[in-house]
C-alpha cells in the first residue's frame, strides 16, 4: 500500500489516476496513517548501510509548492531520520579511477512519500497522474566523499544489489524504482576540510555552490551527467566565472546539463514537525 493510506502500491499502472483516495488526494479532514511495513523496511535499508538507528524518530512537513504534491507539502523527515552515520566501501580495483578504492558515509537514511507523476504533451498542456503520489520513498543521503562520475555510478549499482538483496525493492532505474539526485560542487584544492561529513572552508575561502542534477533514471546518465558537470565548473572557474545554487536536468539526447531552477535552501522549505502524526520508535 502506500505511505499513509491504504491505497494499492502500483505507480507504473497505465491507467492514470486509479490507484487513489481522498487521503493521497489531500482532500480536507483526511489524516494519514503511516505505513509500518515501510518504517520496518527503512530499518532493513539502514542497517545493511551500518547507520546508528533512531531511538525515537518522527515526520516532518517540507512545503514544496508544486502542481504534483496535492497537498501543497509533503510528509518526510528532517531533524530526526531514522537512520544515520553509515558508510559504503567502493572496490574500483581494474576501473578508470583515481583511486582504487573508496569509502562512501552515509549522511542519513529517511522516509517520505513520492509526489504524483507530470507528463508534459507538445501542446504545451501537463497532465497529472496521481497513482504514484503518496507511495513510499526511501531518501538516502551521503556524505560528500564521491570523487568521480564512476564511483558515483558505481555507487548507485551497489545500492540497487542491496535492495534487491533485501527485498525491498526491484530498484530498477529505468522504471523510476530507484532514482539518483547528484549534487556536484568543484573546490579549489587545499581550501576546504570535510569534518564529519560536512564541507569546511579554511579561513578567507569562500565556498563554490553546489549544483545539483535531478532525477536521473540511468547509471550511465549518472556518470555522464558528473562528469559533464566537472568540465563545465572547471571551465567556469578557469574564466573566472560563478554561479548560484542551482538544479539542473540531465539531457541525454545533447549529453549535457540544463538549467531547471535556481535551488532552495532548507529555509525554503519552512520545515516543522507534523502534527497529525505523533513521534515514533524504530527499534
Amino acid at each position: 500500500s502506500k505511505m499513509f493510506c491504504p491505497c494499492f502500491n502500483d505507480p507504473d499502472r497505465s491507467t492514470p489516476n486509479t490507484n487513489i483516495c481522498p487521503t493521497c488526494l489531500a482532500h480536507p479532514g483526511t489524516l494519514p496513517i503511516p505505513n509500518k511495513a515501510a518504517i520496518e523496511w527503512t530499518v532493513k535499508i539502514a542497517r545493511a548501510l551500518g547507520c546508528e538507528i533512531s531511538k525515537l524518530s518522527k515526520f516532518d512537513r517540507k512545503h514544496y509548492f508544486y502542481p504534483d504534491l496535492p497537498k501543497g507539502y509533503q510528509i518526510s523527515q528532517y531533524d530526526q531520520p531514522i537512520g544515520e552515520h553509515g558508510k559504503l566501501e567502493l572496490n574500483l580495483i581494474g576501473r578508470k579511477n583515481a583511486r582504487e578504492e573508496a569509502t562512501i558515509g552515509i549522511t542519513r537514511v529517511h522516509l517520505e512519500e513520492d509526489t504524483a507523476k507530470l507528463t508534459h504533451s507538445a501542446s504545451g498542456d501537463t497532465l497529472v497522474d496521481f497513482n504514484r503520489a503518496g507511495v513510499p520513498l526511501v531518501e538516502i543521503v551521503s556524505d560528500p566523499d564521491i570523487k568521480s562520475g564512476i564511483e558515483a555510478k558505481l555507487y548507485c549499482q551497489e545500492l540497487q544489489t542491496i535492495f534487491r538483496y533485501l527485498e525491498v525493492s526491484n530498484a530498477d532505474m529505468e522504471k523510476g524504482h530507484m532514482r539518483c539526485e547528484a549534487n556536484t560542487s568543484l573546490q579549489e584544492e587545499g581550501k576546504f576540510t570535510i569534518e564529519n561529513g560536512v564541507v569546511k572552508p579554511v579561513e578567507g575561502y569562500t565556498l563554490n555552490p553546489k549544483v545539483e542534477v535531478k532525477n536521473i533514471n540511468s547509471f550511465r546518465a549518472v556518470e555522464k551527467a558528473i562528469d559533464f558537470e566537472i568540465k563545465r565548473q572547471t571551465a567556469m572557474l578557469e574564466k573566472g566565472e560563478s554561479w548560484k545554487q542551482q538544479t539542473r536536468g540531465w539531457d541525454d539526447n545533447k549529453g549535457e546539463t540544463v538549467l531547471q531552477r535556481e535551488k532552495e535552501t532548507a529555509a525554503d522549505y519552512r520545515y516543522f514537525p507534523e502534527p497529525d502524526i505523533p513521534p515514533f520508535e524504530p527499534l
